[in-house]
Formats: structure tokens, sequence, C-alpha cells
């Protein structure tokens, strides 16, 4: 069974910084690309930044210059660096993988999120 899992998520002050790590567990035959999604209560979750199998990078426009998605080689692990962080940014985060499972089906497994909560 696949599991996501994010962390990495506090509180800072506006200007600071902050990483977050998303880990995937489980057997897959292949991964497509894994993403970074945030929500706000009340509100439409939004597109973070993706990135592919091969390491092609996408970023929402509003974003930047100040996030930042990597993934470690040979490793289960993705990243999200946010700099400069604004209240705006307050919101949970979640991680997405979208792979093919080891029986065969393409799917998308979804984290719970890790809070980010920026004080001005």
């Amino acid at each position: 069974q696949v599991h996501v899992v994010e962390s990495g998520g506090g509180l800072v002050q506006a200007g600071g910084s902050l990483r977050l790590s998303c880990v995937r567990s489980g057997r897959i035959r292949s991964l497509n690309n894994m993403a970074w999604y945030r929500q706000v209560p009340g509100r439409e979750r939004e597109f973070v930044a993706s990135i592919t199998s091969d390491g092609t990078t996408k970023y929402a426009d509003s974003l930047k210059g100040r996030f930042t998605i990597s993934r470690e080689s040979g490793s289960n692990t993705m990243y999200l660096q946010m700099e400069n962080l604004k209240p705006e940014d307050t919101a949970v985060y979640y991680c997405n993988a979208d792979l093919v499972t080891f029986q065969g089906s393409r799917r998308t497994f979804g984290g719970r999120g890790t809070q980010v909560t920026v004080s001005s």
C-alpha cells in the first residue's frame, strides 16, 4: 500500500522560511509526478508546484521565485522550500503522488497535509 506523509509545517514570521517534506512509501511500478497543493478553509485547493520523474518542475505563477520544489535523487522524498513567506501563504499544504501502483493501476495518493502559518 502506498502512503504519502507531509511534514515540516509550523508557525513562522513574515519574511521567514520553511522547508516542507513529503515522503512516499510503498512499492510502485513507476512515478509520474509529485506535487504540492495548499488549501485555506472555505476556499478551493490551490496548485503550488509539481515535479516529474525526470525533474521537470512547474509552479503557480504567483509563487515563482519564492518557492522551490525538489526531489532527492534515488529517494522517495520531495521538498518544498518556501522563502520570504507572507501571511497569505498560510494554509494546509498537501502532497500528491501520481504513480502506477505495483498492481499496474495509475492512481494519485495524497497525504493529510501539514499546517503552515505565517504571522505578520
